[in-house]
């Protein structure tokens, strides 16, 4: 992965049952999201605060394989990916010691913020796309190097 997030589960993520409640997922990988675009040299307070563009989630998917729990820690990796001159998809993958606990996707489209209606990427962006791909597959062509 070329991107991690690490996190400690707090009890206002978790719901009755003491494990995470579900939509929250997408919230701390929202935050992983975040922690990148600032991790790369973007300015988060210029980039969300009355930007000239926007890029609003237009798909969301999320697949548990283990609860988390209150104290757990998480290692959130993230790997950008264009989709076309428009469009970014964000994979996710959620684990605790090691242990994949989940995987998530959300998908942005790129608009005018005042118009709302769909632009190209900005070069910021595109920057931060070929970056994390870049280091991405290093990371791959290192992990494979390691198993054989």
């Amino acid at each position: 992965m070329s991107f991690t997030y690490n996190r400690i589960v707090r009890f206002q993520d978790t719901d009755a049952a003491g494990v995470v409640y579900f939509a929250n997922v997408l919230g701390i990988c929202h935050e992983a999201y975040e922690e990148s675009l600032r991790a790369s040299g973007i300015n988060l307070k210029a980039f969300f605060t009355h930007p000239s563009v926007g890029f609003p989630i237009i798909h969301a998917n999320v697949d548990f394989f283990r609860p988390m729990f209150c104290g757990d820690n998480l290692a959130i990796s993230l790997i950008p990916q264009k989709l076309g001159v428009d469009k970014f998809e964000l994979s996710y993958e959620i684990a605790v010691a090691d242990v994949v606990v989940a995987k998530a996707i959300t998908r942005h489209v790129c608009i005018d913020a005042s118009s709302r209606n769909k632009q190209e990427l900005p070069g910021e962006i595109i920057q931060w796309l070929e970056t994390n791909r870049r280091d991405a597959e290093g990371a791959e062509r290192r992990k494979s190097r390691e198993i054989l």
